[in-house]
């Protein structure tokens, strides 16, 4: 004869249900707040190296943990080298995360003299430039502070960076690009901040128009 231990009730199969989708909304929450988050590339500032409409996964792990959803993190132990690409809050109000180079460090003397940049005397070469920098662009010496970083577009000619809005302050870096996992040929504006309907009909057109996907640009590493 069955048990009522063998035949759970439909109170208790609820509960277990409910627990097993607490467990997996505790594991999303870890994974998106201490590993990795997925971000799409809205503006073209990183052209020649990242395209409107790129989905990169961007690595937490050691630069910052926080709560999904809320503006709550806290910086970890991980710093970010030269020219190494990450993913910040910006110092300029009512703006969504940016995406740029890191070109200074703590302690740099960073000039732009003709368009070049310059870190303690010496020129710094910068192959994943798409473009020649403005050569008229000369910008005096400065001493990147300390627990800060100075930034940089690869589109140099067309981003809004360190050389408008100042330093990227240590606390606010909240992890690093590892590669990209999806990149779809569509109208730019689909991924401005708060265009959900445009967004969902970006990825309604892969499935009408394949060739949407640069499928080239899959699982690019950086």
């Amino acid at each position: 004869m069955a048990t009522n231990s063998e035949n759970p009730t439909v109170r208790q199969r609820l509960q277990r249900e409910a627990l097993g989708w607490l467990w997996v909304l505790a594991a999303f929450l870890f994974i998106e707040g201490t590993l990795v988050q997925a971000r799409v590339i809205p503006s073209e500032s990183m052209v020649g190296t990242l395209l409107i409409g790129d989905h990169v996964l961007v690595s937490r792990f050691g630069y910052d943990a926080g709560v999904p959803f809320t503006r709550w993190h806290h910086s970890l132990w991980r710093e970010p080298s030269r020219q190494q690409m990450i993913v910040f809050h910006p110092p300029v109000p009512n703006q969504p995360d940016y995406v740029k180079r890191v070109i200074g460090l703590p302690g740099d003397r960073l000039e732009i003299r003709s368009g070049a940049v310059w870190i303690n005397g010496k020129p710094l070469a910068e192959p994943y430039l798409p473009d020649t920098p403005n050569t008229w662009e000369d910008r005096a010496p400065v001493i990147v502070p300390p627990q800060s970083y100075f930034v940089m577009g690869d589109n140099r000619n067309n981003s809004w960076d360190s050389r408008f809005w100042g330093y990227v302050p240590r606390a606010s870096i909240i992890g690093s690009p590892v590669f990209i996992y999806l990149s779809l040929d569509v109208p730019g504006d689909a991924w401005q901040p708060g265009h959900i309907r445009q967004r969902f009909a970006a990825y309604g057109q892969v499935f009408l128009h394949p060739g949407r996907v640069r499928w080239e640009r899959l699982f690019v590493p950086f």
